[in-house]
């Protein structure tokens, strides 16, 4: 059914309220026992790619506000429309019957969870950044109003984006890309493009990560970063585009950061191991609800990181996580508990019940509570969400859109768009290529070396001859050889490591505490050394965050910055994506590098 207006206005049972407050992640689950052993003592690694009967009862039984879905509970176009459709009508059997939240992170660039064959996801924030001399905020629009319309035909209504982080530290590890650069007026304007993008279009944006995770060298996912700005840096550089934005817009949804601000808040608390420590932004009232509510004037839905970060997890216990962040004035709790099989549904019960005994003690203002779900219930009501829903009707629409023409076109430009050049000296680029030149190229690994080697090929008649160094593992003569004989040598880096949000999250740390690809840059430095030594012609490329041109940059006589390297087709007969084939473009002279840095590299912006 659609949100009816007098459920925002009327009286929700105190548990109704609480359990609108809960986001929960069905990323995973597994029904079945062996024996009288819950599987989930093992690690439960079933995707929920249709609804189990456990999980709409709980949906149904507590009114659950919300879900999360990963890159796991979507196999394909109908599957994914018809999991969401059920997620809906098990909504619907609840007491209230309200919608549902559905929601995912797509930022698009570096964190994209609908597979990159089926939806647009873009080269992300900082290639958006580098077009906006340019382009102006067209790309930030259009790429946020093509998400929309790719998620919303999906029966997806809330997107975790976008990242409005000013990311002034060239060693963070998890922002990086994510942000639009370092210049805090740009963010500000590109991530309010993108907020009127995502909600002008049906879909709830969610700013993250506040205060601002940009001058971070933790990742809050593996630990509790701390931001030492004072108070005045804070509010030049972390706040002004989360300032802008509710200035201007009053944005669906607000994110936390787990990150300790002593300038904000230097209260303390005392961990579950017993170590008294600063509160991190997510559970501190000084700043979600006196700056972030008071002092900025935010009136929507603010909802936390996820709670099984290293950030929060490695300090709290589940339940008392929840209450801390209710406490200081959070509304929805994402990801409050983990839930794999049967025996964490009890975990659910025990959760609702203690905060529900925490409100009537006490410790969480009942008043408060209300108000909360009260907003929760009007951002659902002002974004029409709805149980009624036609799956044969929704999949024949979301199969013509998802990935069309048109979608990959704006995809292609923004890539293209976004190519800057660092440096050209010697008359090196375009390349020129004449018939059996050598192309030797050096990438992280060999998909992406014959990603480009295809979008080479497919930008020229001349007939190239191509060898392949992958930096995941090489043989050192051999490669000596290869880079002896070739006549042009195309090198190129993605620094830093993955982050655990780009794969997925915390269970993929859990499955491989090392997932991160390994440090390529000594291997890179003396195969770079090498080609100098030979005196090759040599473009280095940044793939990914360009600080490590600082590094390698002067090994290459031209330098150029993608800022990602999506590959979007992957099959026996093609690999491609949109970085490499504009990449392609700018090598060979079939178009120009018009982006421009959107951080600053040793001096050079």
């Amino acid at each position: 059914m659609p949100l009816q207006s007098s459920f925002a206005e009327s009286a929700l049972t105190l548990k109704q309220q609480l359990g609108q407050k809960l986001m929960l992640d069905l990323r995973y689950y597994c029904e079945q026992k062996i024996g009288e052993q819950d599987i989930g003592e093992q690690k439960c690694r079933t995707p929920v790619t249709h609804l189990p009967a456990d999980l709409a009862n709980i949906i149904t039984k507590h009114n659950i506000g919300g879900v999360i879905l990963f890159a796991e509970n979507i196999d394909t176009v109908p599957q994914v429309i018809k999991l969401n459709n059920d997620l809906q009508k098990a909504a619907a059997k609840s007491a209230l019957g309200l919608p549902l939240f559905i929601s995912i992170d797509q930022e698009g660039g570096r964190v994209a969870r609908i597979p990159r064959d089926v939806g647009t996801s873009f080269t992300g924030n900082m290639s958006i950044g580098a077009t906006y001399k340019e382009h102006g905020t067209h790309f930030a629009k259009e790429s946020a109003r093509i998400i929309a319309d790719e998620l919303l035909a999906l029966g997806v209504n809330v997107n975790y984006a976008p990242t409005v982080d000013v990311n002034m530290n060239p060693d963070n590890p998890v922002i990086n890309v994510r942000s639009y650069g370092e210049d805090p007026q740009l963010v500000a304007k590109l991530g309010g493009a993108q907020v009127a993008g995502f909600e002008n279009n049906g879909v709830i944006s969610s700013l993250k990560h506040f205060p601002g995770h940009g001058d971070t060298n933790v990742d809050s996912h593996t630990g509790l970063p701390k931001v030492m700005h004072d108070k005045e840096t804070i509010w030049q550089q972390d706040l002004p585009p989360f300032k802008e934005i509710i200035k201007n817009q009053q944005p669906g949804m607000i994110m936390t950061a787990h990150i300790q601000y002593p300038a904000l808040d230097n209260s303390t608390f005392v961990s579950k191991e017993g170590k008294t420590m600063i509160k991190p932004a997510t559970m501190s009232r000084k700043i979600i609800t006196d700056l972030l509510r008071d002092e900025l004037g935010y009136q929507g839905v603010v909802i936390t990181d996820a709670l099984d970060m290293a950030g929060i997890s490695h300090f709290f216990e589940p339940i008392e996580a929840v209450i801390n962040t209710f406490a200081a004035g959070v509304d929805i709790a994402l990801m409050p508990i983990e839930i794999r099989s049967p025996k964490d549904l009890a975990v659910l019960e025990t959760l609702l019940e203690r905060l529900e005994n925490e409100v009537k003690r006490g410790t969480l203002n009942a008043d408060e509570v209300s108000a909360s779900a009260t907003r929760i219930l009007k951002l659902k009501e002002k974004f029409n969400l709805t149980t009624q829903l036609d799956d044969e009707a929704a999949i024949k629409k979301a199969q013509l859109l998802l990935g069309d023409q048109h979608h990959r076109k704006v995809e292609a430009e923004l890539a293209l768009a976004a190519i800057t050049e660092v440096k050209n000296e010697k008359h090196t680029l375009p390349l020129k290529l004449k018939e059996n030149t050598k192309v030797h190229i050096i990438m992280p690994d060999t998909r992406k070396c014959f990603a480009l080697q295809q979008a080479l090929l497919d930008n020229t008649h001349t007939l190239l001859s191509f060898s392949c160094t992958s930096l995941q593992g090489f043989e050192p003569l051999s490669t000596l050889k290869e880079l002896n004989e070739a006549d042009v040598i195309i090198a190129a880096n993605a620094s830093p490591k993955q982050s655990a949000v780009e794969v997925g999250g915390m269970d993929d740390l859990a499955d491989n505490p090392e997932f991160a690809i390994a440090d390529q840059s000594a291997a890179l430095e003396s195969l770079l050394k090498q080609a100098k030594l030979a005196n090759k012609k040599t473009v280095f490329v940044s793939l990914r965050a360009p600080y490590d041109i600082a590094q390698f940059g002067k090994f290459g006589d031209a330098v150029l910055a993608t800022y990602a390297y999506n590959i979007d087709v992957d099959t026996d007969e093609k690999i491609a994506g949109p970085a490499f084939t504009a990449l392609a473009k700018v090598l060979l002279g079939k178009a120009p590098a018009k982006g421009q840095l959107p951080v600053t590299i040793n001096g050079i912006n």
